[in-house]
């Protein structure tokens, strides 16, 4: 909670209303991948949904490991929106952050579980 006022003083406020109506009215397969990631449920990873990331909403962001996991629905096939989440991976991997696509049909626990394993510390138990 410390100096949450000053990150939040520098943030874009249409931006962040725009996650906050994304947290209230998830698509199904958010609901299901939250289910799965919150309250440290999956490998014990804290995982945040909606989050504002260098001005970009990412459906679930992981600090520990620098990950950004984005759920594809039928709208990421569209060339301009493909253009658009590449310009984004781009200046996200600037930041040295991951991003990992799943497909929204294939969000289950075993393919997020899959996914994030590898990318554990090593020094970490694996829950």
């Amino acid at each position: 909670m410390r100096h949450r006022h000053i990150r939040r003083a520098s943030v874009d406020s249409s931006k962040l209303s725009f996650a906050r109506s994304l947290r209230r009215a998830p698509t199904p397969a958010e609901s299901v991948a939250w289910n799965l990631l919150r309250d440290r449920r999956m490998l014990g990873l804290k995982f945040r949904r909606q989050q504002l990331v260098l001005g970009f909403v990412v459906d679930f962001y992981c600090a520990e490991l620098r990950l950004a996991l984005e759920l594809d629905g039928g709208i990421h096939a569209d060339p301009d929106q493909a253009a658009a989440d590449a310009l984004r991976t781009r200046a996200l991997a600037m930041l040295s952050i991951q991003v990992h696509r799943v497909p929204n049909e294939h969000v289950d626990a075993l393919v997020l579980r899959r996914l994030l394993a590898p990318l554990l510390p090593r020094h970490r138990s694996r829950r």
